[in-house]
């Protein structure tokens, strides 16, 4: 006589539904002892001190929310205004240079004679 497959049995499973044998779930793990848990912090929560402190002193809402929307758009002028002046210095020591150059090179000998004459001017005192 052959030997048949083994045919699954139906059981029971605690929460009251059938199912074949073959089809249980897997059995859960045995306790292994205590497990590691690595939490990666990304991000540090925005600092909301200054709010926290006019609210706290009495200052409505009106006056957090503008300093909330006018502090940034003020770091944004001042810098905008920097960014400008630094260009306005750039351009004055550019054009100094050039009337240097032109004005040293356009210079005939009684230029010369003048500077040497102040060089020596200063060196006495």
């Amino acid at each position: 006589m052959e030997s048949l497959p083994d045919v699954p049995k139906v059981v029971q499973l605690p929460d009251g539904t059938y199912t074949y044998t073959d089809h249980l779930p897997a059995l859960p793990q045995q306790y292994s002892g205590p497990q590691v848990i690595h939490q990666h912090v990304h991000q540090a929560p925005p600092d909301r001190t200054v709010q926290r402190i006019a609210l706290g002193s009495g200052v409505g809402a009106g006056a957090v929310a503008a300093g909330v929307y006018f502090g940034p758009l003020l770091v944004g002028v001042l810098t905008a205004m920097a960014a400008n002046l630094a260009l306005l210095a750039f351009l004055a020591a550019v054009c100094a240079w050039g009337v240097v150059t032109v004005v040293r090179s356009v210079g005939g000998q009684d230029d010369k004679r003048a500077a040497d004459t102040v060089r020596r001017a200063r060196g006495r005192r």
